[in-house]
């Protein structure tokens, strides 16, 4: 009797990959640490939806909630190979990744969870950081203002007073160009309240001071 097999197909794309780069940079390990979610979720932890989220995000070039489910669906086996754990479409539902969204949200907890990643990251890749630059900039747009939003007319240095615009002050580590902090504000906001709490952040990701 000949044993009728089953074939399931499913584009692969560049998905183990960014799995990969996930996984080597412990980002599960490290969300569930710092994100612990509340005592009804089930599931997927929360890091190990982000994980499968961010890698959704860069492999479809799309952010929004409601795709992320079907495309896990599209690529379950793969995605369940990957992260090494079992898993279904319905641990990656709009409603599940908005709760990740409010859990990233916490600043306090987002600080301490990316200094951590930060330490991580240069131990992985062997960095020797020397020189840490901070300065400010801006990125402006034809966006809707609205009262409490984020994009707002104020000071453009694009010398375009006429769009809505974010001051954002970056943290980043020279020569790699890697970001260990960044901090945005509404554009019409001044950047000066920046520099100190990104050198902070800056200082907490690499432990050390004096590389200003």
């Amino acid at each position: 009797m000949n044993e009728i097999l089953t074939v399931i197909n499913e584009r692969v794309d560049d998905i183990p990959l960014l799995q990969a780069q996930v996984q080597r940079l412990g980002l599960p390990s490290l969300l569930d640490e710092h994100f612990p979610p509340h005592g009804n979720w089930q599931g997927l932890s929360l890091g190990w939806v982000a994980g499968i989220w961010r890698p959704h995000i860069r492999s479809e070039g799309d952010h929004r909630l409601n795709h992320v489910e079907p495309g896990v669906q599209q690529r379950l086996w793969t995605l369940r190979r990957s992260p090494g754990q079992p898993g279904h479409a319905l641990d990656c539902t709009d409603d599940r990744l908005e709760v990740v969204l409010l859990a990233l949200s916490d600043e306090a907890r987002w600080e301490a969870g990316e200094s951590a990643l930060h330490r991580h990251v240069l131990r992985v890749y062997e960095v020797h950081p020397e020189r840490v630059h901070v300065a400010s900039t801006s990125a402006s747009g034809d966006w809707t203002v609205t009262e409490d939003g984020l994009c707002q007319c104020g000071h453009s240095k694009a010398h375009r007073p006429d769009l809505p615009h974010v001051q954002v002050m970056p943290a980043v580590l020279a020569p790699l160009g890697m970001p260990l902090a960044t901090a945005g504000v509404s554009g019409e906001c001044a950047d000066d309240p920046l520099y100190l709490p990104a050198m902070t952040r800056g200082q907490e990701s690499l432990g050390r001071r004096g590389v200003l």
